[in-house]
């Protein structure tokens, strides 16, 4: 199955009140393959959801606080933002090198840096190492764009809403144990001194047993990868020659359609029409207004998402007094993986259906509108917590925060549908979804390090203690209105070229 004809083979004449999904026959997943993919993207969110729950622990064992609890969740955004600092500067790179020498060799660098890294981070005792280890892990870690490009190679616009239908089931799993792993395992020496009592080496690095479960996981997926996943790319250039190409500015009497000299600026543009188009095209001709457009929206609502979740745990971890839940961490990550677990299943079940019925802007804009509500329910809460301790209604306004993120993740992929239709062809698709992920790790880098460092402000005495919940609003009101950029239905774009 060619998945990239799938225009050429509609029929010309279309009967005009007869929808395109009717008329196109619905290919089969590709199972084979996408199995592995599914377990591909387990990796990140397992690794980076078993540090939230002990992070604020953290940051206040290695002292760098001095005892002061309104630095903590200044500290933890620092060090959520360091990994999304250092994937921004270099996930379009990744991504761009996916398109030349194919999606194989970038996932399994990124995974084999996952494993190096968290072992770093379960090691680290100052907060300068945890720094350095998620910047090690952000800089190699391309995966996550290079796994929706896979998506993308082996899936067409019959089946493709249907494979992000599943995409959530290892978002799930990763958000899920994550969470739980690091909430259980974390200082096990005191947790469990029957079984980990006796070990000197968990009583020094308390955090290393969590830090090594994900670790250890993505070591198995790089093995479960190097010898299962096929490439997806139909053209691939020795990295040797590209390195030649890029840094020597070699002229090649043969043409090459995997070579990095198709897609720098001097190239001589020499082909067929059809090479031409099957070549990757260069990064300033990407810049296209749909490509604009998706970025922008993209951005501005995983801007909020990053904000909101890393606000959380802060928020279930300071002192009620304080504007918080006083929550510990055992109960903090079970209450994060149950709401990952509901957040999956929902997607899984239902987002095909919804996207098929309502539409995907229709989706995509019900989820970014979800979070005004999930604002307004931060300082509700804790008026309830005030007021009436941790009563039923405090856990029932919880739950309806936690259950109304299930609108927000469902944008990621309806964005995914929309990057699809706004490439400029498929050969470019890698870096497509690059631009919009470089946009989004800024957007994360922002809004991790800037919610938090606003939350421990407002909690200072003699400031507005709503400053946190204004500047979420804002962020919410800012990607509502990018979201108008966006098409009703992403064919449209693609009906349009």
């Amino acid at each position: 199955m060619d998945v990239r004809e799938d225009d050429e083979e509609t029929p010309l004449v279309q009967h005009p009140e007869q929808p395109l999904a009717v008329i196109r026959t619905r290919t089969p997943l590709p199972w084979d393959q996408f199995w592995v993919v599914l377990l591909l993207q387990v990796s990140e969110p397992f690794a980076t959801q078993t540090l939230a729950p002990f992070t604020p622990q953290l940051i206040r064992d290695i002292g760098v606080t001095h005892g002061d609890e309104s630095l903590v969740g200044h500290y933890v955004g620092i060090l959520q933002s360091s990994y999304f600092a250092a994937q921004a500067l270099t996930v379009l790179p990744w991504s761009q090198l996916s398109d030349h020498i194919g999606r194989k060799p970038v996932l399994l660098t990124a995974l084999f840096a996952i494993s190096i890294s968290m072992f770093s981070f379960g090691f680290s005792m100052t907060f300068f190492s945890l720094v350095v280890s998620r910047i090690i892990c952000g800089a190699f870690n391309g995966s996550n764009g290079i796994v929706k490009s896979v998506v993308m190679d082996i899936t067409d616009a019959t089946n493709m809403p249907r494979a992000y239908g599943y995409m959530p089931l290892s978002f799930m799993l990763g958000n899920m144990i994550g969470p739980v792993v690091g909430g259980t395992f974390s200082r096990p020496a005191d947790r469990f001194p029957e079984i980990f009592g006796r070990s000197e080496l968990l009583k020094t690095y308390p955090y290393l047993l969590p830090c090594a479960v994900p670790a250890t996981f993505a070591a198995i997926v790089w093995l479960v990868a190097y010898f299962r996943l096929k490439e997806s790319v139909p053209t691939k250039a020795p990295l040797w020659e590209l390195i030649k190409e890029s840094f020597l500015r070699q002229s090649y009497t043969k043409p090459s359609t995997g070579s990095l000299s198709d897609v720098l600026p001097n190239s001589s543009g020499e082909g067929t029409p059809g090479e031409v188009a099957s070549r990757p095209r260069p990064l300033r001709a990407m810049l296209t207004p749909k490509v604009l457009s998706v970025t922008a929206s993209y951005a501005t609502m995983a801007l909020f998402h990053s904000a909101f979740t890393s606000i959380v745990p802060i928020f279930y971890a300071t002192p009620v007094e304080l504007g918080g839940l006083s929550l510990d961490p055992p109960r903090i990550g079970a209450m994060l993986g149950a709401s990952s677990l509901a957040h999956g299943t929902f997607q899984i079940l239902f987002y095909a259906r919804l996207n098929d019925r309502f539409g995907t802007g229709a989706v995509y804009t019900t989820g970014v509108l979800s979070g005004i509500p999930m604002v307004i329910l931060f300082p509700v809460i804790n008026a309830l917590a005030r007021a009436h301790g941790m009563s039923l209604a405090v856990w029932l306004a919880v739950g309806v925060q936690l259950m109304l993120v299930l609108n927000l993740v469902m944008c990621y992929p309806c964005v995914s549908l929309y990057i699809r239709a706004a490439a400029p062809n498929r050969a470019s698709l890698g870096t497509t979804n690059g631009i919009g992920q470089f946009a989004v790790a800024g957007g994360r880098i922002i809004g991790p390090a800037s919610a938090a460092s606003v939350f421990s402000y407002s909690m200072r005495e003699g400031h507005d203690a709503w400053s946190v919940y204004y500047f979420l609003m804002a962020i919410v009101l800012l990607a509502v209105g990018v979201s108008t950029l966006l098409p009703r239905d992403p064919r449209q774009w693609e009906d349009s070229e």
